[in-house]
């Protein structure tokens, strides 16, 4: 073990207890450091942004603070992702979570197995929003202009023969998805696979979970969409911390 790294650490803890900041001398007696100790490693801390030096009192620094936000990301993207794995277990389903962000699809984590892979993303998931049921879970969640605003970066183009035509007709679809209901898609953007996605409208963030199958199991996907609604409004609480992963 290396020493010096440990002290450094205490000494990180210690001052983090204290919201207010925290003295040397103080900071030495509650770690039990000697005092000139307390000194160099607060001095390197402080140059390394660790920490913070405000009328004699310390106090977390910048890059301290940034790694407690990755840490609190990484716990929020942990949650989601062991409720994807969990609900593609139980239902036996490719599980996938996407949100509507900066006027782009993103998926930001998909659950799949080699027994029940996801489909292939052959065409940009960004840029075929109208096509798939993810994408148009999310449109449907905005607003007209919003919606507007994307189909004019990302018109409609024909995927399958199943691909609705073109930015009118899409409108007209969106405007009939009903709130809260599952949106579905059968092979619009893949041959031989059917999508479901479930709007969670959080704030005034667009996200959906979505699951997908082969075709052939087109009668598995709405009763598979409804249990992972529910499945869904058991966790909605965390689901709600973890949405901006």
């Amino acid at each position: 073990m290396i020493g010096s790294v440990q002290r450094a650490m205490r000494l990180l803890e210690t001052v983090a207890a204290h919201e207010h900041g925290a003295p040397a001398k103080q900071l030495a007696r509650e770690t039990g450091l000697a005092l000139p100790t307390t000194y160099h490693l607060l001095r390197t801390l402080v140059h390394e942004g660790y920490l913070r030096r405000d009328k004699g009192l310390f106090f977390l620094g910048e890059a301290a603070e940034r790694l407690s936000g990755s840490g609190a990301r990484q716990k929020r993207r942990s949650t989601i992702v062991d409720a994807l794995a969990r609900w593609r277990d139980a239902l036996g389903v490719p599980v996938y979570y996407a949100v509507y962000r900066e006027g782009e699809i993103e998926v930001m984590c998909v659950s799949d197995t080699p027994v029940n892979p996801a489909v292939e993303e052959w065409a940009d998931f960004r840029e075929t929003g109208h096509a798939h049921a993810i994408g148009q879970c999310l449109l449907s969640q905005l607003d007209d202009e919003a919606r507007r605003d994307h189909l004019d970066r990302y018109p409609v183009q024909p995927l399958t023969p199943y691909t609705v035509r073109d930015n009118h007709s899409l409108l007209r679809r969106l405007e009939r998805i009903r709130r809260m209901e599952p949106v579905t898609e059968r092979q619009e953007y893949a041959l031989g696979a059917v999508c479901a996605a479930i709007p969670l409208t959080l704030g005034t963030t667009a996200a959906t979970m979505a699951i997908s199958l082969p075709a052939h199991q087109v009668d598995r996907l709405l009763p598979a969409a409804r249990e992972l609604q529910a499945e869904m409004g058991r966790l909605l609480g965390s689901l709600a911390l973890s949405i901006s992963m």
